[in-house]
């Protein structure tokens, strides 16, 4: 995932397919780096989002607008004062830089036609908007940088612009083989590492697939490859930067378990292509790319309340529960004490009033024993005070038998319920959790607020055979699609002995294939507790063979006739069906 030189000359090709030669009807700065341009092409309208943010600089047409601030930013201003209005003469890549050039032409105030240029740089923490005139000269800048800041370059009013060259790398676009040859041979780094840090607007990412086309190992040291290796890795590089050269461009997001990890302006052959989407433009992507990152982000940060609460219940009945296994440990000796009692009742008149031990035999496994005595008391009140011990303990037994059993079936209630936080993609199913928790008494409902209505569907997959598998996102979806969605013959699948989801296949009366039942092991594995594990235990059988107990917490379910297999926990190309 990286904004590099190839994805700001898609956006370039973007910009010069749609912008050109139209006109720059508002300027907006809703953020302290952030600027929105409203363009107007004949009948065509485009809103341009350009932010010099230090942790994500961006540049791409959206269909969204943002709300501006009551007083304008000076910056924004100035652009006001010069731009707004003026014609896009062009828009360029200074070779395969991470930076844009806005090319405008307007009338000065004394009606004279002149031109502005404006450099928004996508640089990670260097990243900045700069406006220059026709002489290259700063005007001013979304940061204004001093030699306080950068010893390297000052972008302050006066000074002249350029572009630091302080990483040395060659322009990769017409690169002659002997010169790529001794390029590479000469970084004594892994051959990936080689490329990206050799040639300009080259990310990590991009290295990894010229060297995967060119069916060489991107680990493999540069000082290893043979002439051939070398050669295929040449070619492979010359055809991707012939795509760049031509605009041969086809952006992809590539999807790792429905969330988005990479993004491409090219092709992306090392992934499989049932993870790969493609998107009709790279400003689509990227705006869609981000916004799913975003919401990710904002799912975490929206759970941390219901994690707190989960956990310190969790904690709180881990506790709980450890002190009652320990209280239940020492209510072992109680049958010991039965025994004691039940022998002093028969050998009482063979012992003496005052006797602080009794050795006698013990008519259950026909061996003598020893059973301590108070000298205070009479054999048979001896007798009695053990009698008394043992139903002390087995009261406790009892009622500790019965509690053990509550508080381990809450505190595995309540790991489902943070696996539940785990795997959720969505608001919905975050309301959907915290309604469960309500029902659970672990939150209350504020006030008079009504239940709300939540649409949270399970997740839906389909097997490469063409069989619907739906996975539970939490325990009331778990029970939704074993005892609602599921029928008597379908297949039921789970984690053994761990918290995860319920998942059932939809046989439709047929005899399931061996690759279903690996697709639907592996999503029992991935959305479990084990997720990660190569080597998962999961628990298959008939949904009519799955029964929920009365009084069982959600989600919770009884089985006694199953098979098992070890399965990993890797999804990957498992198809999601289209929501």
């Amino acid at each position: 995932m990286a904004f590099d030189g190839i994805t700001v000359a898609c956006l370039v090709k973007e910009c010069n397919d749609t912008i050109i030669g139209g006109r720059i009807m508002k300027i907006a700065q809703p953020e302290t780096d952030e600027l929105l341009f409203t363009i107007k092409n004949g009948k065509e309208q485009y809103r341009l989002l350009v932010s010099a943010d230090a942790s994500l600089p961006l540049f791409y047409f959206t269909s969204q607008n943002k709300q501006s601030p009551m007083t304008a930013p000076n910056f924004c201003m100035l652009l006001r004062k010069h731009i707004q209005n003026a014609r896009i003469i062009s828009v360029t890549q200074p070779d395969l830089e991470r930076v844009i050039r806005l090319e405008v032409e307007h009338l000065d105030e004394m009606g004279d036609l002149c031109r502005k240029f404006l450099y928004v740089e996508l640089m990670g923490k260097h990243s900045n908007i700069i406006f220059c005139d026709e002489q290259n000269v700063v005007i001013d800048s979304i940061k204004r940088v001093s030699t306080m800041v950068s010893s390297v370059r000052e972008v302050l009013p006066g000074r002249e612009y350029f572009i630091p060259d302080t990483q040395e790398k060659r322009i990769p676009l017409h690169e002659e083989k002997e010169n790529f040859i001794r390029t590479i041979s000469e970084k004594s780094f892994m051959l990936y590492k080689a490329l990206y840090s050799s040639y300009m607007g080259i990310s990590p990412l991009v290295a990894q697939e010229i060297c995967y086309r060119a069916q060489v190992d991107a680990n493999l040291p540069t000082n290893s490859l043979t002439n051939d290796q070398m050669n295929q890795v040449f070619a492979s590089f010359t055809l991707l930067m012939s795509f760049v050269l031509d605009g041969k461009y086809d952006p992809v997001i590539v999807y790792e378990n429905q969330i988005p990890v990479e993004y491409s302006a090219i092709i992306l052959s090392s992934y499989q292509e049932e993870n790969c989407k493609h998107i009709s433009s790279i400003s689509e992507l990227l705006e869609h790319f981000y916004a799913e990152k975003n919401t990710i982000v904002r799912i975490r940060q929206r759970s941390i309340d219901l994690r707190r609460i989960v956990q310190t219940a969790l904690e709180r009945n881990v506790r709980k529960y450890d002190l009652q296994i320990k209280q239940l440990k020492d209510t072992e000796k109680k049958e010991q004490y039965r025994i004691y009692g039940e022998l002093l009742h028969t050998y009482g008149y063979e012992i003496s009033t005052g006797s602080r031990m009794a050795d006698v035999l013990n008519y259950y496994t026909n061996e003598q024993i020893k059973i301590p005595l108070d000298p205070e008391l009479s054999p048979l009140d001896n007798a009695k005070k053990y009698f008394e011990k043992y139903n002390k303990l087995k009261r406790t037994y009892e009622a500790l038998s019965t509690l053990t059993k509550e508080t381990k079936e809450e505190v595995e209630h309540l790991e489902s319920v943070m696996n539940a936080l785990d795997i959720a993609l969505h608001e919905s199913d975050l309301m959907q959790i915290k309604e469960e928790l309500i029902l659970s008494g672990h939150m209350k409902r504020k006030g008079k607020q009504q239940k709300e209505r939540i649409i949270s569907k399970p997740f839906h997959y389909i097997s490469r055979d063409g069989f619907h598998i739906y996975v539970g996102k939490n325990n009331i979806q778990n029970e939704e699609i074993t005892f609602k969605i599921a029928t008597g013959n379908d297949m039921w699948f789970h984690a053994k002995g761990i918290p995860g989801s319920h998942v059932i296949v939809k046989t439709n009366g047929e005899i399931l294939p061996d690759t279903t039942y690996e697709e639907a092991a592996k999503l029992a594995a991935y959305y479990s507790k084990a997720r990660g594990n190569e080597k998962v235990e999961i628990d298959y059988t008939e949904r009519k063979n799955v029964k929920k107990p009365s009084g069982g917490k959600p989600g919770f379910v009884v089985y006694y006739t199953n098979y098992s297999m070890m399965i990993n926990s890797d999804i990957t190309g498992i198809r999601i069906a289209e929501q």
